[in-house]
C-alpha cells in the first residue's frame, strides 16, 4: 500500500513538475526559458526520496521538453533533473535526519542548492557536446566554440536554480505535513 501511495503521488508530483515547467516560462536571449518547475523537481526529490523523486522529475521535466519544442534536450533534461533531485533528496533528506528534524527548511535549502549547481552545470556539459556535434563533430575548435555559446546559458540557469531553491524553500513546509501524512499513515 506504501509503494502505491509513493508510486501515485509521484505521477501527480511529475504532472504538476510538467505543468509549472510547461505553461510558465519566460523565454531567454539563448532560446532556452526560465520556469517554476525547479521548485518542483527538487520537491519530488525530497519527499519522495530518491528513486521515485528522481523519476518524477525526470519525467515531468522531459515530457515538458518534448512538448515545447525542445525534444534535443528530452534525453539530457531526464537525466540531468532526475540527478537533480536525487541530490536534493540525499542532502536534505541527511541534513534533517542528522539535526534530528531541526532546521528543515535550512536542509531543504542547502540540499535544493547542490542540486541546481548540478543543473547548471549538467546543462553546461550537455550543450558544449550538443554545439560541438553541431558545428563540426568533437574536434577542439567545435568544442571551444560549444563551450563559449554553453557559457551563455549559464547565468540564466542559475537564475532557474535559485527562483526553484526558493520555490522548494517556500512550498515545502505548507506541503509537508500534508505529504507526510498522506504517505505514511495507514
Amino acid at each position: 500500500m506504501k509503494n502505491l501511495k509513493k508510486l501515485i503521488f509521484a505521477a501527480l508530483l511529475a504532472a504538476l513538475t510538467f505543468v509549472a515547467t510547461y505553461i510558465i516560462k519566460v523565454p531567454t536571449p539563448t532560446m532556452g526559458y526560465i520556469h517554476p518547475g525547479d521548485g518542483l523537481v527538487l520537491l519530488c526529490g525530497i519527499f519522495l526520496g530518491p528513486l521515485y523523486g528522481g523519476l518524477a522529475a525526470g519525467f515531468g521535466s522531459m515530457l515538458a521538453d518534448l512538448v515545447s519544442g525542445y525534444a534535443t534536450y528530452a534525453p539530457a533534461t531526464f537525466i540531468i533533473k532526475l540527478l537533480t533531485a536525487v541530490i536534493a533528496s540525499f542532502i536534505a533528506n541527511e541534513l534533517i535526519h542528522f539535526w534530528k528534524n531541526e532546521k528543515k527548511t535550512i536542509a531543504v535549502i542547502i540540499g535544493s542548492a547542490v542540486g541546481e549547481l548540478f543543473m547548471v552545470l549538467g546543462y553546461f556539459v550537455y550543450e558544449i557536446f550538443l554545439l560541438g556535434i553541431l558545428t563540426g563533430g568533437l574536434s577542439a575548435s567545435a568544442i571551444s566554440s560549444g563551450i563559449a555559446a554553453s557559457a551563455a546559458g549559464v547565468p540564466f540557469n542559475m537564475v532557474q536554480g535559485i527562483f526553484g531553491t526558493i520555490i522548494a524553500a517556500v512550498l515545502y513546509p505548507i506541503l509537508n505535513p500534508a505529504i507526510k501524512r498522506s504517505l505514511y499513515s495507514n
